[in-house]
């Protein structure tokens, strides 16, 4: 519908049934109870964003939260889950002042908060999801038996992201540290994540850089190997919800009924990983080792609301690098950033730090799974037994992987496991003897 051909009247008439969280109270001309409609968008397949997408809308938490509040005001309360496959089209709507809370990557987040600001629409983040404090979350992947083993390969190549978005921010980082120019030396293709998966699989690319959770997807299927650990750049990145400031302003009551639930699903999760992993596997159709293998016990992200100061930290240093490709201008950082909403919402304890991360073992039939003190204890539990996955820490980054997809090094009497071939020859080289085994054989020696 074009506004601008609409006459004035109409359009007034219109204008609540453009807006993201509807009411109506007095339909057919008499009084009645309130219905609010809140629309919440999300990424049901970028699964370090559950807590407040896939994992949150299957626990119910967020209706039960505004059931209780509609018995206390008198008012009915509707949710409206819109699923989308990246960020942008959730600051779109944003914008638009069609989704009242969203939830996105670092770098859509900064573009969100640009956009609202431009567009007279400010939104507010108000909480994180998932995280990891090195980067991890988000890996460069080619083709199984493609010839490029690092990045100083991609030089002249067509490489697949999304550009904005946090595994393209990854990309630009890892290409500069390299001294290759994101711009010039590479032909980067923008395109969704599933347009990029296939188009790797069709060889029509050299290599695609996604986040969460296409990189495990891919090599779980076979249908890629991991070229770079996006935790080699050892700055965090993480997911984040944000709202529209005009929402958290009118209905801040139903944005604390949100967090709290929020804080709900993220209990259930670090609770019962594997129940809700195999819960978002189901809602999304994603295998249920690649959700554990980001969101389990040990997963490669870590999950909890808060809006940590290396986060926020990471966030302005994100800035520049979407100024630079003309993506935003000056973000404040300090402006869009609100963590009163979450304060007043959850009055529980912060979680503790994470702990290391241990080898985890995954067998058929169970509903539990088994961590190992290093890698060779996994291999050996492994061996003959019915896995349903087997994960393990690179060495050097920590970031968990399938330990049958991992490149292993063995070291004296040592087993070591790295994400991509890349670091595993940078091991051997810097260490005598030290030599890049198969997996098949690493099992056999750990026995």
């Amino acid at each position: 519908m074009n506004s601008r051909i609409l006459p004035l009247l109409t359009l007034a008439l219109l204008l609540p049934l453009a807006t993201a969280c509807g009411t109506s109270s007095e339909a057919n001309g008499t009084a009645g109870p309130e219905t609010v409609t809140v629309t919440i968008g999300y990424q049901s397949k970028t699964i370090n964003t559950v807590t407040a997408g896939t994992l949150l809308r299957s626990l119910g938490y967020f209706e039960e939260e505004l059931t209780a509040r509609g018995k206390r005001d008198g008012t009915t309360y509707k949710v409206e889950w819109q699923d989308y496959a990246t960020g942008a089209p959730i600051t779109a709507q944003m914008t638009a002042g069609k989704i009242d809370i969203g939830s996105m990557g670092d770098f859509p987040l900064l573009i969100n908060a640009a956009r609202g600001k431009e567009l007279k629409q400010p939104t507010r983040l108000v909480a994180v999801t998932g995280y990891n404090l090195r980067g991890g979350l988000n890996t460069v992947v080619t083709a199984p038996g493609s010839p490029l083993r690092s990045l100083a390969d991609l030089r002249g190549k067509k490489i697949s992201t999304s550009v904005g978005s946090a595994a393209d921010g990854t990309l630009v980082r890892a290409l500069q540290r390299a001294g290759i120019d994101a711009e010039k030396d590479i032909r980067k293709l923008n395109q969704q994540p599933s347009v990029g998966a296939s188009a790797l699989t069709a060889g029509s690319v050299d290599a695609l850089s996604q986040f969460v959770a296409w990189p495990g997807q891919l090599a779980f299927e076979g249908r890629a190997t991991a070229l770079y650990d996006g935790a080699e750049l050892n700055l965090p990145t993480f997911h984040g919800v944000t709202v529209r400031q005009k929402f958290a302003e009118e209905r801040a009551g139903v944005l604390s009924d949100f967090l709290k639930a929020q804080r709900r699903a993220t209990d259930h999760l670090r609770e019962q990983p594997v129940a809700a992993a195999e819960s978002v596997a189901k809602e999304t159709g994603l295998p249920a080792e690649v959700v554990y293998l980001y969101n389990g016990a040990n997963g490669i992200a870590t999950f909890d609301p808060e809006l940590r100061p290396e986060l926020i930290a990471a966030l302005k240093q994100d800035v520049p690098v979407l100024k630079a490709a003309a993506l935003v201008g000056d973000v404040d950082v300090d402006a869009f950033v609100d963590p009163a909403p979450l304060k007043r919402a959850v009055q529980a304890p912060p979680y503790p730090p994470a702990s290391a991360v241990k080898p985890e073992l995954w067998l058929k039939g169970q509903t539990t799974t088994r961590t190992f003190e290093n890698p060779k204890e996994l291999l050996k539990a492994a061996k003959g037994a019915q896995v349903r996955a087997a994960y393990v820490p690179d060495a050097l980054t920590g970031t968990l992987w399938f330990a049958d997809k991992a490149v292993w090094v063995a070291d004296g009497a040592e087993l070591r496991a790295f994400v991509t071939p890349a670091s595993a020859q940078r091991y051997v080289d810097g260490h005598a003897g030290a030599r890049v085994i198969r997996y098949e054989d690493a099992v056999g020696l750990a026995s």
